[in-house]
């Protein structure tokens, strides 16, 4: 029988293990999608206990304890930390095939040095040992990034941020790159009148210009663009049910414009007319400041109105919607690619079902111009556990080239998930290092190695061009 979670775990060949440990385990991480926050990053927080590290924010574990039937009060309620980390141990045993079973004991074991399962029984002597570490520098949030060798970190942000963090993070020259990531998603939005013009009057704020026409929110967006460029952003992101891309006339989306901000609802058509523009003419900004964009398409959010208005968004209500996707999807990287200025595009999906359909999209739009301009990114969400990511590496290998992938992210707001990584590094070559046992492909350990480390880091390094100063 192997031992749970050793030095070979997910590891089930002689080629595996040779491919993870001499060339995988000991690259760098650039996780360039996450919702970590940069003010703990500026700040170099020290957290107060294992409870605001470890469930603080983080809405899987909460899910987990909610059908685990643990009350509210003790997940995003008034209990005291020690008592919501006594339900999450409680809670730990029963994840057993869950994603989370493995991520707890990899966090365990990377950052603390523990190797006990978590269980009621040893929860208040593992709650003591962590704390006490968690106390020492290697264990603030600057410490944490240096120790899992993170180079880079890209958080998500909205255009109207100052990222005043961002800027004092780099002002202390941190081994860690800290960038932005330009998230637009408020200004799509228009189905609620006054939370849309709310967000317009405080972009307007911002950029301290009016914003009462349709090119006035594009002149607003793109300065806001230009800022970000300066603190290093390379990268837009959407996330959205799907892509909206019906045929729409400049003037049509002015009077749309003219509609919205004096505060009227708007027919669904209409909503999907401008969208569809601003869509539109955001790929053409990326475009011209050299970005790469992100499309996370296919969640149903906030499906429990009770917990929405409880305790907010991301609440750990949401869940993969069944939206059809391939034929707006198409439709918009057409749009932008008839005049070449379709910019680098990351497409994700939730629902598995469209694994095919996100895979073969991406073929269709790859120019030659750079290798995988276009990818088909990491299992996401629901979908980044084991059998996800094999699914989601298979597609990509069925559909296109595995070698050019740039990789996995952690997508996530706590500073312990950096063993995601690992754990897709180990799924990885497990898959490859199985097909060379089975003589399914060669054992040309040079050629494997190499795939390997450039999806594992190097395809990334080189496709965002971090600290280049392109325009």
């Amino acid at each position: 029988m192997k031992a749970f979670l050793d030095a070979d775990f997910l590891l089930h060949t002689d080629t595996a293990r040779q491919l993870y440990h001499e060339y995988a385990a000991s690259l760098p991480i650039i996780d360039y999608h996450c919702h970590l926050s940069p003010k703990d990053i500026a700040e170099n927080r020290t957290f107060s206990d294992l409870t605001a590290a470890w469930l603080e924010g983080d809405h899987y574990k909460w899910r987990a304890m909610r059908t685990h039937g643990i009350a509210e009060t003790y997940i995003t309620g008034e209990a005291s930390a020690y008592e919501k980390f006594e339900k999450w141990a409680e809670t730990v045993p029963y994840t057993l095939r869950n994603p989370l079973f493995h991520w707890t004991h990899l966090e365990l074991q990377r950052y603390f040095g523990i190797k006990e399962l978590l269980n009621p029984g040893n929860a208040r002597d593992i709650y003591a040992q962590a704390n006490a570490q968690l106390q020492e520098p290697g264990l603030s949030v600057q410490g944490i990034l240096k120790r899992m060798q993170v180079e880079v970190v890209c958080s998500t942000d909205d255009p109207t941020d100052d990222l005043s963090f961002h800027q004092a993070a780099q002002e202390q020259g941190l081994s860690t790159a800290v960038y932005p990531t330009f998230r637009p998603d408020r200004a799509l939005m228009v189905d609620d009148p006054e939370e849309i013009n709310g967000y317009f009057d405080q972009l307007s704020e911002v950029c301290a210009a009016p914003v009462d026409h349709f090119i006035d929110l594009l002149d607003a967006l793109k300065r806001r663009m230009d800022f970000f460029h300066q603190l290093g952003c390379r990268l837009s992101d959407h996330g959205l049910e799907y892509l909206p891309s019906v045929d729409f006339e400049d003037e049509e989306v002015n009077q749309i414009f003219h509609k919205i901000r004096l505060r009227h609802r708007l027919m669904p058509g209409e909503i999907a007319k401008y969208q569809s523009s601003l869509l539109y003419h955001l790929g053409l900004m990326y475009h011209e400041h050299g970005w790469t964009m992100q499309f996370h398409l296919g969640a149903l959010r906030n499906n429990n109105s009770r917990l929405l208005k409880q305790v907010g968004k991301d609440a750990g209500v949401d869940s993969i919607g069944d939206f059809a996707q391939g034929q707006s999807l198409a439709r918009y990287l057409d749009r932008l690619d008839q005049t070449n200025q379709l910019p680098r595009t990351i497409l994700y999906n939730l629902n598995p079902r469209d694994n095919e359909v996100f895979a073969s999209m991406v073929g269709n739009f790859n120019d030659g111009s750079i290798a995988g301009k276009v990818q088909y990114g990491s299992a996401w969400w629901f979908l980044d556990q084991k059998d996800g990511m094999e699914k989601q590496i298979n597609a990509l290998s069925n559909m296109g080239l595995l070698s050019h992938f740039i990789g996995m992210l952690t997508d996530s707001r706590s500073f312990l998930s950096f063993p995601r990584h690992e754990y897709f590094r180990r799924i990885l070559c497990n898959l490859i290092g199985a097909e060379v046992e089975r003589g399914e492909i060669p054992a040309e350990m040079d050629w494997l190695g190499e795939m390997v480390s450039h999806i594992c880091y190097h395809n990334a390094r080189n496709y965002f061009g971090f600290g280049e100063t392109a325009s």
